[in-house]
């Protein structure tokens, strides 16, 4: 008898190289962009991990050595893929991308993305996204891959269908927000969607 964990679909963790971007497993370099994420307050309220435009997560020794924790077990899961998104023009890490929320028998997972500012606008977060697609469709043979945005964030909405998502659905009053309630939107894509983008 062993205590290993079975193989699953998530048990490798791969490089995928595209033209913009490379996803990768995370490496102890990235510590000060991954702190930087976690700690800026545009990335909080684009997430919803903050409550208040402008607050920023509190940050001490404890919160360090979890997100320490965190970032150094994320190789090791079985149930998810936790990749670094890498600029390729000067390889900086400038975010994560991330299958998540796993439903084996239904063949489905949640993808999301955190960017810092140096990533964004140029691409970077809509080629990384593409490649989690394709990597979960194409690879890990995935049914369906579901998202949830914010309606406060259309920009995000924008990259995503160019992505090829599609809204199914909303959630209201999901968060609140400088003691406003927020709605977001469920947007999701299909193999056979997939498989019919990637054949035009």
């Amino acid at each position: 008898m062993t205590d290993e964990a079975p193989a699953s679909i998530f048990s490798a963790k791969p490089t995928l190289i595209g033209k913009l971007v490379t996803l990768r497993p995370f490496l102890a370099e990235d510590t000060p962009v991954l702190r930087s994420m976690l700690r800026d307050a545009e990335i909080g309220r684009l997430t919803g991990s903050v409550h208040a435009t402008g607050e920023v997560t509190p940050w001490d020794e404890t919160a360090e050595a979890r997100m320490l924790a965190w970032y150094s077990s994320r190789n090791a899961q079985p149930d998810r893929l936790d990749l670094a998104v890498v600029d390729r023009r000067d390889d900086a890490c400038v975010g994560e991308v991330v299958l998540n929320e796993w439903d084996e028998p239904n063949r489905s997972c949640n993808i999301r993305i955190a960017l810092v500012s140096a990533g964004q606008g140029r691409g970077l977060g809509t080629e990384a996204m593409r490649l989690m697609v394709a990597h979960g469709f194409e690879q890990l043979g995935l049914h369906r891959i579901s998202l949830n945005v914010y309606d406060f964030n259309p920009r995000a909405r924008r990259a995503y269908e160019k992505v090829g998502f599609v809204q199914e659905g909303a959630r209201r009053d999901v968060l609140c927000l400088d003691g406003e309630w927020v709605s977001d939107v469920v947007m999701s894509i299909l193999a056979p969607e997939w498989r019919n983008r990637s054949a035009d």
